[in-house]
């Protein structure tokens, strides 16, 4: 590596040190080598092309799928004194040809746009003049049919880089290759994802047509997140609970549907949490502006819908929720990388009800052949996920095809034994585990759950009636119960070994335990399921305080006694970064991290040069907020108690 990327590393971006893989990536980009790196959220993929982007002559050009990331990284970039624009469709006319214009004739170091943008016809006469060093491909699992969020527009990417002039297109290099008739290198192309399995790797070197790429693979291992999983039962209360946890933190809850994206916000902020809604049915400018508020702290929360990608790179997201089940482990692996980028510890909590499937798989009904089945494939992973009583770390970096290698992580609801997981006390449901077996058996061991609990709840439906079940005498003796209540006992019963399940089709069968259970009268005790989500008129009477169950984690990374020196200087330091973040017009940790404020405060620095050694704290930073900094840990003390 050379020694102007360690430079820039330190003297720009204020690290000590790259982090794991970083350096091979970034030898390879200075090379001109193409390469294919994956790499977990929050594990530092955009430094890949912005280090290179100061140590290479000629234009960095990253591929993006969302605006608001182009836009964000753009402020942080040019807060750091790096010449980045964007070109994308919120731009007036004057506003394109201005940053195009500057990209083609060589004043740029970055210029982020979408493939769609690559691709237009606008595009062509700037491209033409620019002279490109890189061209970085971000969220590239989009380009692969076998990714879990592909985009046909970025199929044209291979394409579109054939035509890019690599760095000395023109002068020398063009005249020793004229002279040769030989016709220059194609531009090196960076591919980054956060998820890719090897089937999509395979397709993204095709599709982006990489040479003999470096492939380098992370650990897919995010051990600051605090991953669990809880039987879905008064949702808000539950995320109540868990966002009383941070009071200083961030959090984001992401939905099934739009509809549900607005209530849930608005349930929120009824019961005290401010939120927002955000999703691909609001208008652009309030979408916006809701994202903006929550970047800058104005809000505490973002309720999402999972189908709209939420481009917000924003570190310190403490809490993420899932509100409903993901479709895939994919989804649910790179939307929980949103929280705690920052590397400070963080929770993501999946609250899991069986009704989810059965929502998931009717908005699966139209697919046909190999989507179909690719389709159901993910969500079976997904309930593999939701149901296990494994680690669940070791349990989602094996679907990556990673080896967790520890028997417990001792991060995850499993390993920690948390009282308010799937790991819950158990009761005494015999007389209902007696109603669903016997239902099983009746029905003629044929069916899946669905159909059984149709029956159990006495249900009308065409096939019931078609089959005769409705003449059953287990047919409507399960109405003290809710469907979901029911789905979710079959699939306990399944794991204790009371029921088979036929992985193709979902027949439930007895087991020799169950049939061992009737013979004997054995009791059967499991996770009482939780009743469905309560009306919004029963919400509102619950306590404003969140419901009772235990303590899910530490607020923050350090926690400063009362009174201290040391709780002084964060408060200080808390007041100025959002007084200096408003004059500025940019977004609290865009003037200096959580990392960087708790490392601020542990080594009270008293001038420059021990400012430097602050995380996070380069030559630009330390110029313009320096003093200020210095000043506020001056004002307040600076001994240990």
């Amino acid at each position: 590596m050379s020694q102007r990327a360690r430079a820039v590393l330190k003297e720009v971006f204020g690290y000590d040190e790259f982090r794991p893989l970083q350096e091979r990536i970034i030898d390879a980009a200075e090379a001109g080598r193409d390469a294919l790196a994956v790499m977990p959220t929050g594990g530092g993929k955009s430094l890949c092309y912005q280090v290179p982007a100061l140590t290479l002559k000629g234009l960095v050009l990253v591929v993006s799928p969302l605006i608001a990331l182009m836009r964000e990284q753009v402020a942080f970039l040019n807060g750091l004194g790096i010449e980045a624009r964007v070109l994308n469709s919120t731009l007036s006319p004057e506003e394109w040809r201005a940053n195009a214009e500057a990209a083609a004739s060589g004043r740029l170091r970055l210029l982020y746009l979408a493939p769609e943008t690559l691709a237009s016809s606008r595009a062509e006469e700037f491209l033409s003049r620019a002279e490109v060093a890189l061209l970085a491909v971000d969220e590239a699992h989009c380009i692969s049919e076998w990714g879990h969020d592909f985009r046909p527009e970025y199929r044209i990417l291979g394409e579109i880089r054939k035509r890019l002039k690599p760095v000395g297109y023109s002068g020398e290099f063009a005249k020793a290759n004229s002279e040769a008739k030989a016709k220059p290198s194609l531009v090196p192309c960076l591919a980054l994802t956060a998820t890719a399995t090897e089937k999509v790797r395979v397709d993204i070197v095709q599709q982006l047509g990489l040479m003999a790429p470096e492939i380098l693979v992370a650990s897919f291992d995010r051990p600051n997140i605090f991953l669990e999983v809880r039987r879905r039962a008064k949702a808000v209360d539950q995320v109540l609970e868990l966002a009383s946890s941070f009071p200083e933190g961030s959090g984001i809850v992401y939905c099934f549907s739009r509809a549900r994206a607005e209530a849930f916000a608005a349930d929120l902020s009824e019961r005290g949490l401010s939120a927002l809604p955000y999703h691909a049915g609001l208008p652009d400018e309030q979408r916006a502006s809701n994202q903006d508020r929550f970047i800058r702290d104005e809000v505490r929360v973002v309720c999402a819908t999972t189908a709209f990608g939420m481009g917000i790179d924003k570190p310190d997201v403490r809490f993420l929720v899932h509100a409903d089940l993901p479709k895939s482990l994919e989804q649910y692996y790179q939307e929980v990388g949103r929280a705690g980028r920052d590397a400070l510890p963080s929770r993501a909590l999946l609250l899991f009800a069986y009704s989810d499937a059965m929502k998931i798989r009717s908005l699966m009904a139209e697919r046909e052949g190999a989507e179909a089945l690719a389709a159901e494939a993910s969500l079976r992973a997904m309930l593999r996920y939701a149901e296990s009583w494994r680690c669940r770390r070791a349990t989602l970096l094996e679907h990556f095809d990673e080896d967790y290698g520890q028997p417990s992580c001792g991060s995850c609801d499993v390993c920690s034994g948390a009282p308010t997981g799937t790991a819950a006390a158990e009761e005494d449901v015999t007389t209902q585990a007696y109603k669903l077996l016997s239902c099983v058996k009746r029905t003629g061991e044929r069916y899946g759950a669905g159909h059984v609990v149709d029956v159990l709840l006495g249900s009308r439906n065409e096939r019931v009636l078609g089959l005769g079940h409705s003449e059953l005498s287990t047919w409507g003796i399960g109405k003290e119960w809710a469907r979901a209540q029911w789905l979710d006992l079959a699939a306990q019963l399944s794991r204790k070994g009371y029921l088979a399940k036929d992985e193709d089709f979902g027949v439930l069968s007895l087991t020799p335990k169950a049939l061992a259970a009737f013979r004997d009268r054995s009791p059967i005790a499991a996770v009482p399921p939780p009743r469905p989500r309560p009306s919004k008129a029963e919400a509102s009477r619950a306590s404003a305080a969140g419901g009772a169950g235990a303590q899910v984690g530490a607020a923050k990374a350090v926690t400063y006694p009362p009174g201290s020196p040391e709780a002084a200087r964060e408060a200080a330091l808390r007041s100025l970064r959002r007084r200096l973040a408003e004059e500025s017009h940019v977004p609290n940790y865009m003037i200096f991290s959580d990392r960087t404020l708790y490392d601020l405060v542990a080594k009270s620095p008293r001038d420059k040069a021990s400012l430097l050694a602050v995380f996070g704290m380069g030559e630009v930073k330390a110029d313009k907020f320096g003093h200020a900094i210095l000043e506020a840990i001056a004002g307040t003390g600076r001994e240990s108690p």
